[in-house]
């Protein structure tokens, strides 16, 4: 049975390699192989990931149960492909969005908007967060934080990019503000605010550059950042 320890690291992997997806625009051109993932997916957003077989999924797809395992050794194996799919279609969604935007404060402010709105209208992130809220604050956190740790490495890397680009101070602390923006975020998502209404896209922009946007401002010298 694999340890907490290393199924934080294979949900590390599975961001990294659905960002390379997204970045490199991967398509999958095996048509049996996609079909199975169609049908798990909604077989996973209508029973819950627990409550479904490999049998089913198969069924779903009108496949049988020999080419289900064919493709995929083990549920672990086909749940891991699953959300890897759905990590890689959230980074192209979050990619595309954020560069049509003028501004760095217009990037960050639809990063934000766009994430919390992909992720919580995701059938299968959605169904997790109605029936068990705790298991998804976990997974977002981790034991040691990896899953928390891999989204701030993507964020800081988009971050770097502005630096690159001179729309962002070489001397802002771009590890520190991306732990910060993610925690932010991920707090929205796995404990849902009483105050802000998240469908409000309006209300999550003002959010946005009233308490994200500031943090793109290098702090004076001798005020600590750390």
């Amino acid at each position: 049975m694999p340890s907490a320890r290393s199924g934080l690291c294979r949900s590390t992997s599975l961001l990294e390699r659905a960002y390379n997806d997204a970045v490199e625009n991967t398509d999958d051109t095996d048509a049996t192989r996609t079909r199975l993932l169609d049908a798990a997916y909604e077989q996973f957003c209508r029973m819950g990931i627990q409550r479904s077989t490999m049998e089913e999924v198969a069924k779903r797809a009108n496949l049988s149960r020999i080419t289900i395992y064919r493709k995929f050794d083990t549920k672990e194996a086909l749940v891991d492909q699953v959300i890897m799919r759905e990590f890689s279609r959230y980074f192209t969604r979050f990619i595309e969005e954020v560069a049509g935007a003028p501004t760095v404060a217009d990037r960050v402010t639809l990063g934000f908007v766009s994430s919390l709105r992909t992720i919580r209208t995701n059938p299968l992130v959605a169904g997790l967060i109605e029936t068990d809220p705790t298991s998804f604050a976990g997974s977002i956190i981790g034991a040691d934080g990896e899953m928390l740790s891999a989204v701030q490495t993507f964020v800081a890397g988009q971050l770097r990019r502005e630096q690159a680009s001179g729309t962002v101070s070489v001397d802002l602390d771009v590890d520190l503000v991306a732990e910060m923006m993610v925690r932010i975020t991920g707090s929205f998502l796995a404990f849902p605010s009483r105050i802000v209404d998240l469908d409000d896209d309006a209300a999550l922009t003002a959010i946005a550059r009233r308490f994200l946007v500031p943090m793109l401002e290098v702090p004076p010298p001798g005020r600590a950042t750390r």
